[in-house]
């Protein structure tokens, strides 16, 4: 299937490993161009050249942190000085700490609000404008399967997410008409550095193995395993796709059928 992205410029935020990282491979591999970004600049260019060698697509790299404005300023700058223009916004970023209500001060959700909730307005707030001259967009914003189903301990991911899950929905009535779509996507468990850090953290309050907190969770999803990133790419790619035109406002669950809700 064609997905029409050739010639498409694509920014993917935290894109040096994980879920982020497999976007910008799939999005590659279908012929856009790709700016990725991440905190830490090493991994991040290693990504970067991998993706290159397995896809011969075209690839900047701009460290940067998306908690940051000013970051944030510089990473869309580059990303215009070197494209002209973004067509596809996938905005990701690390979860925020785990933890009950009563261990989480302010600083700490001051910081996840910046992370999780403010990155997502400020990058669109950048992209939109363009996208709306164009009459062409896709926004992408990687969530979580806890705006759907809370996950015990993460306070801030189960608040900050639904955060994000309100104001896309809204967005992507706002835009519509400007011929941009605006989704979200709610990865499940998925073998990635994120998903390894909550079982080692479960595993600590539990007094049990990693392993164990592992196969908790495996045996709570209908397919018995957790998720690999590329699968979860896949659909990220399709999202961005000339095909999902008609898409907008919806939030879709990768989980295996972990999630137990009707919609």
């Amino acid at each position: 299937m064609d997905l029409g992205l050739r010639g498409k410029v694509a920014l993917v935020t935290a894109a040096s490993k994980g879920l982020g990282r497999a976007i910008a491979e799939e999005l590659a591999a279908e012929g856009a161009s790709v700016v990725m970004c991440a905190r830490g600049k090493e991994e991040l260019a290693r990504a970067a050249q991998a993706i290159r060698d397995a896809t011969s697509g075209e690839i900047l790299d701009v460290q940067a942190d998306v908690s940051s404005d000013a970051d944030i300023k510089r990473l869309i700058e580059s990303a215009l000085d070197r494209f002209k223009q973004i067509d596809i916004l996938v905005t990701n970023a690390g979860g925020p700490p785990s933890g009950p209500f009563e261990s989480l001060g302010p600083e700490k959700w001051n910081d996840a609000i910046h992370l999780t909730l403010l990155s997502v307005v400020n990058l669109c707030r950048a992209v939109v404008p363009g996208m709306r001259e164009r009459k062409w967009g896709r926004i992408i914003n990687v969530t979580s399967i806890t705006v759907k189903q809370p996950v015990d301990g993460l306070m801030l991911s189960n608040s900050l997410r639904a955060g994000v899950t309100g104001f896309a929905r809204t967005l992507a009535n706002e835009v519509a008409r400007d011929g941009i779509t605006v989704n979200n996507i709610l990865p499940g468990y998925t073998r990635t550095e994120r998903v390894e850090s909550l079982a080692r953290a479960a595993a600590e309050r539990d007094g049990t193995p990693i392993e164990e907190s592992l196969k908790k969770w495996e045996n709570e999803i209908p397919m018995r395993r957790i998720g690999e990133p590329r699968e979860f790419a896949a659909l990220a790619a399709f999202l961005a796709s000339e095909r999902a035109s008609f898409i907008t406002g919806t939030s879709i669950t990768v989980d295996g059928g972990w999630t137990r809700s009707l919609l």
